[in-house]
């Protein structure tokens, strides 16, 4: 794994070998993306960054009620996008 400068946040991040900007369970980068490029992080990272945090008895039992709308909510859009990228892959391209 190598570091790259975030040139909008001015701060290093992780980056894959592949070249992508990646997280690692960071919750402050994963809001970050969400807020620039709408990026929902995956529902097993999100509860990895969730048991991360130290939270009192009530506080993580309103967490894990949030984190278990969050996962219904995220499967069900997980099948809109595949129905859609389904016709679409389906299609033809148009001429450039």
């Amino acid at each position: 794994m190598a570091w790259a400068i975030d040139s909008a946040a001015n701060r290093q991040r992780p980056v894959s070998d592949l070249g992508e900007l990646m997280y690692h369970y960071d919750a402050s980068i994963a809001l970050e993306e969400l807020k620039e490029d709408a990026l929902l992080p995956h529902p097993v990272k999100l509860r990895d960054m969730i048991l991360r945090t130290q939270l009192g008895p009530e506080e993580a039992k309103l967490l894990n009620h949030e984190f278990q709308d969050y996962l219904t909510r995220f499967g069900e859009l997980q099948n809109v996008a595949r129905g859609v990228l389904e016709k679409i892959a389906a299609g033809r391209r148009k001429a450039s």
